[in-house]
């Protein structure tokens, strides 16, 4: 299945997020997305997916040594034949809802490695203190010409390991694709940043969708479930009053 215009693409592995959570994001990507597309998922447990959804298995070890699968796999999504990918690709993590039109994440800056420029405290933007990272919930290449980045992940491994080097997989992700460019501020938004009220506020007043927002990620905690229901974390300014309206987005 070639030249469908748009491919999406997710990973699931472990326990923490099941299958509703892959089948979840896929009809949220049906629902908002205008143009033809595949929907791949790379997975060790194909169990319980959607029927449109296409199953990838993962890849061998290149020779992570933390242990396999790894969150690193993001890296060898980006290698010629993952998938039998060819053209635009948008990634998506699975703790993300989307809450808007996806159309434009394909048409915004064409062949460019686009991605989120990473959250930091608003006391670190302000003062010019955020750094050129990305956050990789959600990013897009294009499969079939980014295998470069996937030989600079095989050749520096052990600095895409060493959290003393790259403190995150979405750090190296940054390095290895290289020009990044930044989606639109107000189309990714973060659960934690954009809409947490400031404390002590969060203790009394419901999150709420921040205006233009189209995908809205759960880095972290909470996740989406824990974030309907309401989040105590384990300090006052990280609890969560419950957002019921989260169910209207991340649903099946």
């Amino acid at each position: 299945m070639t030249g469908v215009g748009a491919n999406v693409v997710c990973l699931k592995w472990g326990t923490r997020y099941g299958a509703h959570y892959v089948n979840r994001l896929y009809r949220g990507v049906s629902r908002n997305l205008r143009r033809p597309f595949r929907f791949v998922c790379c997975t060790d447990d194909p169990a319980g997916l959607d029927a449109g959804v296409e199953t990838v298995p993962f890849p061998e070890n290149p020779g992570v040594r933390r242990g396999w699968p790894d969150v690193l796999v993001k890296l060898m999504v980006l290698q010629d034949g993952f998938g039998g990918l060819q053209g635009p690709t948008l990634f998506l993590d699975l703790d993300v809802a989307i809450t808007g039109p996806l159309d434009d994440f394909f048409d915004y800056e064409p062949g460019k490695f686009c991605i989120i420029h990473n959250w930091v405290h608003w006391r670190k933007a302000v003062l010019g203190r955020r750094p050129a990272v990305g956050n990789s919930s959600v990013f897009r290449f294009e499969a079939g010409q980014s295998d470069y980045a996937y030989q600079t992940f095989l050749r520096e491994m052990h600095r895409a390991e060493d959290r003393s080097q790259f403190n995150t997989e979405q750090a190296f992700l940054t390095y290895a694709l290289g020009n990044p460019v930044w989606w639109p501020d107000d189309w990714v938004r973060s659960y934690k940043w954009n809409c947490r009220p400031a404390f002590p506020l969060n203790l009394v007043v419901t999150p709420r969708l921040p205006a233009g927002c189209r995908i809205l990620v759960f880095h972290g905690r909470p996740d989406p479930d824990e974030a309907i229901r309401g989040y105590r974390g384990r300090k006052l300014h990280h609890h969560i009053r419950p957002a019921p309206w989260i169910a209207d987005y991340w649903t099946l």
